[in-house]
């Protein structure tokens, strides 16, 4: 068949299945989930040259109406209540934040950063019978404390790890050939552009970085002080010039330049955040401090990304970079990758809080325990 399918079931571990014929040469095919619910795939494939259309699950039809209760909104701000049909195609499937509903929720969806940091307390007791909670993340670990604190009480993971019971990363690419057959493909953003063309090969600025968290103990501020004695390096945000927080805005300065630094304020397992995917977005290049380069090549294309551990030092990723600069082919090689596919980023959260409705949904009447939260999400 000539691809590579992830297929996920609801507390069973991402399985990546090799459906290729034995002895036929391809290149490394990647597949991403971005939404792991059984049925909701976000599959990412290099191009082969096999005419074999993988099959796109598309969702249950399943009228029987399944309550998510959110119990507090991340970090007390308020968004829009989803209606779930609308925006993914989720049939039975209702969201409220109204709590004086908890006893009829079939769920509740917990952040984890407003209970254990934030003042918010868990739902009261008696638990109703049945009803699942769900731990949601999306800080990293070194910024997620206190997990010993809730073992045994959480049925589901909804958080951008990989093998969450709920995997949504930050971002994920769709080959263009599935765009129209995943639910949430048109959401998805071509990101087409000819790398030779006179904008791509001319941009007029080299090296952009954005930091809003600054740190000295952080391993990104250490590299950029490094890297910065060899390259210039252009800082925006609260070590650097003033920007604004709009996301157009970023992405518009973004484009002004080749290459973007995509550091992260800490190295995890699939800790890859906005950072990568604004720089994708904008169309540089993006340079990446955070987990293995391994890691990354599950999300992209292994020549879509320069990873600093591809250097011994910050001198010589200086110089491959003012090397890139100078060559259009080099500059082919870093961005040809892009017509063949589109980018989608969740919307915060109300595809969250919609996906972690189906999951409960799919496992209503199913015995689920999240054991060892802490020993899970710190490895």
């Amino acid at each position: 068949l000539g691809f590579v399918v992830v297929w996920v079931r609801v507390r069973v571990r991402v399985r990546v299945r090799d459906l290729s014929h034995s002895g036929s040469s391809f290149k490394w095919i990647y597949s991403l989930i971005c939404l792991t619910v059984n049925g909701f795939l976000c599959l990412l494939f290099l191009p082969n040259q096999s005419s074999a259309e993988p099959f796109v699950p598309q969702w249950e039809d399943n009228s029987k109406e399944t309550l998510l209760l959110v119990w507090v909104h991340p970090f007390g701000a308020r968004i829009n209540i989803p209606d779930c049909w609308e925006r993914l195609g989720m049939r039975g499937c209702k969201v409220t934040d109204d709590r004086s509903r908890y006893t009829q929720a079939d769920a509740v969806l917990i952040h984890h950063r407003d209970i254990c940091c934030g003042g918010t307390h868990l739902p009261p007791k008696p638990r109703p019978p049945g009803q699942k909670w769900i731990w949601f993340n999306f800080e990293s670990p070194t910024h997620a404390p206190q997990l010993w604190k809730y073992e045994g009480i959480y049925n589901l993971t909804l958080s951008y790890r990989e093998d969450s019971d709920v995997a949504m990363p930050y971002g994920c690419l769709i080959q263009n050939a599935l765009v129209n057959k995943v639910p949430f493909g048109h959401y998805a953003v071509p990101l087409g552009g000819s790398s030779a063309s006179p904008t791509e090969l001319h941009r007029p600025h080299l090296v952009a970085w954005v930091v809003s968290n600054w740190s000295e103990s952080h391993a990104r501020v250490a590299f950029y002080k490094l890297l910065k004695q060899h390259i210039q390096v252009d800082v925006f945000g609260a070590a650097g010039r003033p920007l604004s927080h709009d996301g157009t805005v970023l992405v518009d300065l973004i484009k002004q330049y080749r290459f973007y630094l995509a550091f992260e304020n800490s190295q995890h397992t699939d800790y890859i955040t906005e950072k990568l995917w604004n720089a994708v977005r904008g169309g540089a290049i993006p340079v990446v401090l955070g987990p293995s380069r391994k890691n990354y090549e599950r999300f992209l294309p292994p020549e879509a990304f320069i990873h600093v551990d591809d250097f011994p030092t910050a001198q010589d990723l200086a110089q491959y970079l003012l090397k890139v600069k100078d060559s259009p082919s080099l500059i082919e090689k870093h961005l040809s990758w892009r017509k063949n596919y589109s980018l989608y980023r969740s919307s915060w959260c109300t595809d969250h809080y919609c996906t972690a409705c189906m999951a409960a949904k799919r496992r209503k009447g199913k015995v689920d325990v999240v054991k060892n939260l802490n020993e899970w999400f710190l490895s």
